[in-house]
């Protein structure tokens, strides 16, 4: 069944990966956690999803400051600092011996509880840290001959409902847009926001091309994308006009190019939306444009990490 741009080949490499859980490192087959978790119990939590490329974390800054943003607005202590957590991360992926082609989920919940409750003062201890390090990639398929997209009836909220900026385990609402454009036959969902704008999508942000420009959602309504911050960046800086406001469907319909970002995937086209071939039907031009621009930006900030490293 395919699963929009996080499609993938099994790799028989993940049977063997080491998780760590809470400080120890187990055999994956091993990796649990407590049914009386807070993540478990009510979703309570946050995540990131990390991109190992030539043995170093692409824009984990980014990363982290997201994580701890989301952590410090959860009022939820993660109980290790970033250079820990830094630390961490990567004596993870080298005890796997991991370099290239890995996806990482770093996911923190609020820890144990003495009962399944909500409030956090039943908590008994401390945070939750488990990283899954994982040999997979997006199908150069997908990459290249991209994904149709669905809009949803699911909505994206507002901050005083739950605040979608934030990267929290509690992703329901994606889940249900996610249910409802693959039972409309798509490959995502593309989402509103409350006032009937494009917002993003379930599992990726959303950029549409027209006359040379880019344009994507204010970002009010959407989770603080880190890829779709660097495309914007890497945009501007190659004098290609890239702006942030609300659009409708119509201007979506209409777009020249359309395409979806993400940390696992980064840039992938976007080639029907809601029964619609947008342009040709193909990877337009921009977007392979900026497929190639991204990755050497990608290559630029690891090759950054290694000369601070170094130094």
């Amino acid at each position: 069944m395919a699963t929009g741009t996080h499609e993938y080949h099994d790799d028989p490499r993940n049977a063997d990966v080491l998780i760590h859980v809470n400080g120890h490192l187990v055999p994956r087959n091993q990796a649990t956690v407590s049914v009386f978790d807070s993540g478990f119990i009510l979703g309570d939590g946050v995540w990131e999803g990390l991109r190992l490329h030539h043995g170093r974390f692409a824009f984990l800054d980014a990363h982290l400051d997201r994580l701890y943003d989301g952590a410090k607005a959860l009022d939820l202590d993660i109980g290790l600092d970033r250079a820990a957590l830094t630390r961490t991360l990567h004596e993870t992926v080298e005890a796997n011996d991991m370099r290239d082609g890995v996806h990482v989920r770093l996911m923190v919940t609020r820890g144990l509880k003495r009962t399944p409750y909500q409030d956090p003062r039943v908590c008994v201890g401390p945070s939750t840290v488990v990283i899954i390090p994982e040999y997979k990639q997006a199908l150069p398929e997908t990459v290249e001959n991209g994904i149709r997209l669905f809009t949803v009836h699911v909505r994206r909220g507002a901050p005083d409902v739950q605040d979608p900026r934030l990267n929290t385990h509690s992703k329901l609402n994606c889940i249900l847009a996610c249910i409802q454009a693959t039972k409309a036959g798509a490959d995502e969902a593309l989402m509103l926001d409350p006032q009937g704008f494009v917002a993003t999508c379930n599992s990726t942000h959303f950029f549409i091309v027209r006359k040379g420009e880019l344009l994507t959602s204010t970002g009010q309504y959407c989770l603080d994308g880190i890829t779709r911050a660097q495309i914007l960046a890497v945009a501007r800086a190659n004098d290609i006009p890239a702006h942030e406001r609300s659009f409708s469907l119509s201007d979506t319909y209409a777009a020249d190019e359309a395409f979806v970002t993400g940390t696992y995937a980064g840039v992938v086209p976007v080639t029907e939306i809601d029964g619609r071939r947008i342009g040709d039907g193909k990877r337009g031009a921009m977007t392979e444009h900026l497929q190639t621009l991204y990755q050497r930006h990608v290559d630029s900030d690891v090759a950054s990490q290694q000369q601070q490293e170094s130094n």
